[in-house]
């Protein structure tokens, strides 16, 4: 049994875009004949690989196709820059998954390089470190930052070293919530900040810290820029990367909860199994990037 490439350009493009039509109109044929290739595919395979919601997705077995499908689409890629005899001649895009504190501090650099010389495009997805492994299980990125050590089924992964986070806030709103310093009543009352409901790290600074879980009055605000200026007006406390707190540490607009304490979040770089330069480099690029903002990795 071999793959059609006609269906599985067909079944690769319902599922980055979301659906039948978005797919269509990126292949340039009618809905119609992409239903026809996605169906003449799933024939093949015995098994249903694309769910019919809205937006359109990968099953578990259409994740398996779907991951096929970006490896196909990179080698391709570089095989015509290598054959053009210009690297920066091809354009080859890249999916990636990075959480926003990286983005913020370390990460982008990494990339520049590839983008110049390589002609390479990112498809960069903005998510949470502990979560950024199930977009690399389902095929929808070549790449991730991640905060798990245990390498995704066909990937490889290598340490990058730790992100150091401080909870910080202004000092007036320390002198109001934390008079009596970081107990447990005074994490249960303060209001927190939190990037989204997956975010769990000021959860565990204030139960690390304080000895109790605790259940206080929360912010989501999904921006890390914004995550240090609402700590500094003194909107609620944060959970901010030392590098971005330094200079507002420094100048007395944020100050520490608790002095001495904070959390390290040990980041990985796990990236697909497989024989191409372009993700060679990146690799490289990454580990160079990291190795200048974070904390060595343990040894």
């Amino acid at each position: 049994m071999r793959i059609d490439l006609a269906q599985l350009s067909a079944f690769a493009a319902v599922v980055d875009e979301g659906s039948f039509e978005a797919a269509a109109r990126r292949l340039h044929v009618t809905p119609s004949a992409v239903s026809q290739r996605v169906k003449a595919l799933e024939a093949r395979m015995g098994q249903i690989l694309v769910t019919r919601t809205r937006p359109a997705g990968a099953t578990p077995a259409g994740q398996v196709l779907a991951r096929y499908a970006g490896q196909v689409r990179l080698l391709e890629g570089e095989a015509l820059a290598a054959l053009s005899g210009d690297p920066g001649g091809v354009e080859v895009r890249l999916p990636v998954a990075v959480n926003a504190d990286s983005l913020a501090t370390w990460f982008l650099p990494a990339l520049t390089g590839l983008a110049t010389q390589r002609a390479a495009c990112f498809e960069i997805h903005q998510e949470d470190q502990d979560h950024s492994a199930t977009l690399l299980r389902e095929g929808a990125v070549m790449a991730a930052v991640t905060a798990d050590p245990r390498a995704v089924q066909g990937c490889s992964v290598r340490p990058l070293g730790s992100m150091r986070y401080l909870g910080v806030a202004s000092p007036g709103f320390v002198r109001r919530w934390f008079a009596e310093g970081p107990t447990a009543t005074a994490f249960a009352a303060a209001p927190m900040l939190i990037f989204n409901r997956k975010d769990a790290l000021q959860a565990r600074f204030a139960r690390e810290v304080s000895g109790r879980r605790t259940d206080p009055p929360v912010t989501v605000l999904p921006s890390s820029v914004g995550f240090a200026d609402a700590a500094v007006l003194g909107l609620a406390w944060a959970m901010i990367p030392d590098t971005m707190a330094r200079p507002a540490l420094a100048d007395g607009r944020l100050v520490e909860i608790a002095p001495g304490r904070h959390l390290d979040v040990p980041l990985y770089w796990q990236r697909w199994k497989l024989a191409s330069p372009l993700l060679d480099e990146l690799t490289s690029a990454v580990v160079a990037a990291a190795a200048g903002q974070l904390r060595a990795p343990n040894p």
